[in-house]
């Protein structure tokens, strides 16, 4: 009865999509223009802020840091020479003159360099503060030395502003942004690569590396407009030349495409209209929406064009393509949705945002291929193709094969399925922003030159408080930062620690005629704040230490500099050392933050959700699937083709990548919702035939028929348009989306190969 008034309702559909198609071309004209007035008030931005959201926290945590030391964004800016160390006139002339220079950056607010460091020595019994290096060019061998000897001996600066050998110096930039945050980045990295290249010049036997969270911003930024002035472009050319050729017609591609770009102006415009924020994480929602969008069209575009091919006038085609494509097709609408919008359980707002994008233009997509793109269809001149081509019969071919040789292709896919989840384990989730990039861009080889030869890019911020205000000069408080510090300086994922102590260490030396058994921290406390006291007097302009100790003295920050590591590896550091504290010095109340933090837990917690949101878009798909089959037995069969695709793909990516950044997360939510298309549109034909009468051995012939060209076309329009992003320089993007395309790949194999023998052998013999 339900199925009978179902039917009902779509042939009157039909009916007025076609009798009123004008008026129904010319309500999605005016839908799509509304909607297309929101693309004016579209924002992107690439700051690291809109990847968490306001109550993370570890976002509020970082904030507490910054706003207590004066804590900014960073330049970093390593010089070294081709040959020998830095340790020379040209050389510490170079650093020099680059560190004045560097006072003139936009936004700056501090720079700390080997030439500036604030040295400190005794003469007498006065304690002088000044520039290691001043007047590079004019000192003489001696001087140089005692440069050497004092830098190399200082923990303060080896393996954070000169390397280990000497061969290479760092420089760095303090950046307060302004509200116009991307204007800023720009205009701060625009002085720095301009004064790096006037530099380059003068200095030719120097090399310059420059990066920093400030430069990885605007790299971002600038990848992302190179993706979409070329990627995007590509892939939407290669997804119409792909159409064109797999449909044999340039009016039905044309037809795809007006659908296309509907679909994609209304979804982009709905975006503006709710304030989504776009940026690099999800900016493929473009991509996605197409070839979503033309895998809807393409089904009932080929249907229409097979209805030609069989002699039926051009409105009964349309028709009979409306008759057999709206249900599958709106159940394939129903499930990629879900599939997007389990999106919402990611903890990053960015991916929530690329789900509910994503999802929405799915909608859009469905509503213009069962409204403006049958009315265009049957307007359009479509001719049937030539007799030759219409005899030819390959998946006709390819479904007497399955059926054949079902058992052997049974246990050839199960091996294959076998060695290839061997591979899963091999893959690491995790999260390197060092790496966001490939080595084609300078910001990449700048970060790796500066990981390899100077210090480490990712950083452990503690803010260690001493209970009381203008309590850091206490003796016992220094001792624990220190034993906290030296025990940091132990392990061996830690390249320098940056702590107040060493300060007053240093001054308790200086203040004992320099002698080296003295550096240590003083008897009383009494001392040490007067130590404290004469050091800050003495300091130069720029060189206070509000970025070591807060303003009420009650606090102090320690620096962690890491050796390159994973995600993982960085959660369990931190945990060690809380595990330290807690034993040791539970009154220091610290927590590791800081930028590194933010992503490792980002990148930890956004895999944990979103394979909590996967699990359940699958359970939900699952349901959807019994229920309209109608078959406990057909669901769990369908859930088969599904469920591989991605475990197959992982598999591959194990073994032949091995690593899997944030992006890969997100990766089989995208993907399930899209692959779960294919097994709706194969069973709902294989059903079809079983229900007119047919054993199961024709209904899979009849299926590879009737779905079999669709179901290729789509899969490759969706593989062509998210390959395309392999080329992308954001390895975040080119992993997403190899992933996808590998997935859909295999889901189509998946469906050919294993689902239709699956069909075959549990359902041989049984009746309709």
């Amino acid at each position: 009865m339900i199925g009978a008034s179902c039917d009902m309702l779509t042939e009157r559909y039909i009916d007025a999509v076609l009798k009123w198609r004008w008026a129904v071309m010319g309500l999605a004209v005016t839908v799509m223009l509304m909607m297309a007035t929101g693309n004016r008030y579209l924002v992107s931005s690439n700051e690291y802020r809109h990847l968490f959201d306001e109550d993370n926290p570890q976002l509020i945590a970082f904030d507490a840091l910054k706003d207590t030391y004066s804590f900014s964004n960073v330049v970093i800016v390593a010089i070294a020479p081709r040959t020998g160390t830095v340790f020379t006139r040209e050389s510490l002339g170079a650093i020099e003159e680059f560190t004045e220079i560097a006072w003139q950056t936009p936004h700056s607010t501090r720079v700390d360099s080997l030439t500036n460091y604030a040295h400190s020595w005794a003469r007498s019994d006065e304690l002088v503060v000044e520039p290691l290096v001043v007047d590079a060019h004019s000192l003489d061998d001696d001087a140089i030395a005692r440069v050497r000897e004092i830098a190399l001996g200082d923990r303060e600066l080896v393996g954070r502003l000169i390397a280990h050998d000497g061969r290479a110096a760092g420089l760095v930039v303090d950046i307060s942004l302004t509200d116009e945050r991307d204007k800023a980045i720009k205009e701060t990295t625009d002085f720095i690569y301009d004064a790096v290249e006037h530099a380059r010049v003068k200095y030719p036997a120097l090399t310059y590396h420059v990066t920093g969270d400030v430069v990885l911003n605007r790299a971002l930024s600038d990848a992302m407009n190179e993706d979409f002035q070329t990627l995007g472009i590509i892939a939407c050319l290669l997804i119409l030349l792909s159409c064109c050729i797999l449909l044999r017609s340039l009016w039905a591609t044309v037809a795809v495409l007006i659908t296309l770009a509907f679909s994609v102006v209304a979804g982009m415009g709905f975006a503006g209209w709710t304030g989504m924020l776009l940026s690099g994480a999800n900016a493929t929602a473009p991509m996605i929406m197409m070839t979503v969008v033309v895998a809807h069209a393409v089904h009932i575009v080929s249907t229409v064009i097979s209805g030609i091919d069989r002699g039926l006038e051009r409105e009964d085609a349309v028709t009979e393509s409306l008759r057999t494509n709206m249900w599958p097709v709106f159940l394939t609408t129903v499930t990629t949705m879900i599939g997007f919008l389990s999106l919402n359980f990611s903890d990053a707002p960015p991916f929530r945002i690329l789900g509910n994008l994503a999802a929405f233009g799915v909608f859009c997509g469905f509503v213009f291929s069962v409204t403006l793109l049958p009315s265009l269809l049957s307007l359009m001149p479509l001719r049937a193709a030539p007799a030759y081509r219409s005899r030819w019969d390959p998946f006709g071919r390819l479904g007497d094969f399955v059926v054949t040789y079902r058992v052997a292709l049974l246990w050839i896919f199960a091996l294959v399925f076998v060695f290839l989840v061997a591979g899963i384990p091999r893959n690491e989730l995790s999260e390197k922003w060092t790496r966001l990039f490939d080595e084609s861009y300078e910001y990449r080889r700048a970060t790796d030159f500066v990981t390899n030869n100077l210090t480490g890019m990712e950083t452990l911020e503690y803010s260690l408080a001493s209970g009381v205000a203008g309590d850091v000069s206490d003796i016992a408080y220094l001792q624990k930062v220190d034993a906290f510090a030296d025990w940091f300086r132990d392990q061996p994922e830690v390249s320098n620690v940056q702590a107040f102590p060493e300060i007053v260490k240093r001054l308790h030396k200086n203040m004992n005629a320099d002698d080296p058994a003295y550096y240590r921290l003083p008897g009383s406390s009494e001392l040490a704040a007067q130590y404290l006291l004469l050091y800050e007097l003495s300091l130069p302009f720029g060189r206070d230490l509000n970025n070591r100790i807060d303003v009420a003295k009650s606090a102090s920050r320690m620096t962690v500099v890491l050796r390159e590591l994973s995600t993982a590896q960085q959660i369990e550091l931190a945990a060690r050392a809380q595990g330290w504290l807690e034993r040791n010095a539970p009154e220091l109340k610290g927590e590791a933050t800081g930028f590194t933090m933010l992503f490792a837990h980002l990148a930890q917690i956004t895999i944990e959700s979103m394979l909590r949101g996967t699990m359940i878009a699958m359970t939900i798909v699952s349901l959807i699937l019994m229920f309209i089959f109608r078959s406990l037995r057909y669901g769990l069969i369908s859930l088969i083709p599904n469920f591989v695709p991605a475990i197959m793909a992982f598999g591959i990516w194990g073994w032949l990548v091995g690593y899997v950044g944030m992006a890969g997360s997100i990766v089989t939510a995208m993907a399930f919702g899209i692959v779960v298309d294919d097994t709706i549109h194969f069973m709902t034909k294989y059903l079809k035939a079983r229900q007119d009468g047919k054993p199961a051995q024709d209904a899979v012939r009849f299926s590879f028929r009737a779905v079999g060209p669709a179901l290729t076309t789509t899969t490759l329009v969706f593989a062509a348009g998210f390959t395309v992003f392999g080329a992308s320089d954001l390895v975040n993007n080119r992993a997403l989306g190899l992933l996808v395309a590998l997935i859909i790949a295999i889901a189509l194999l998946a469906d050919f190969l294993l689902f239709a023998p699956l069909l075959t052998a549990l359902d041989r013999g049984k009746k309709k």
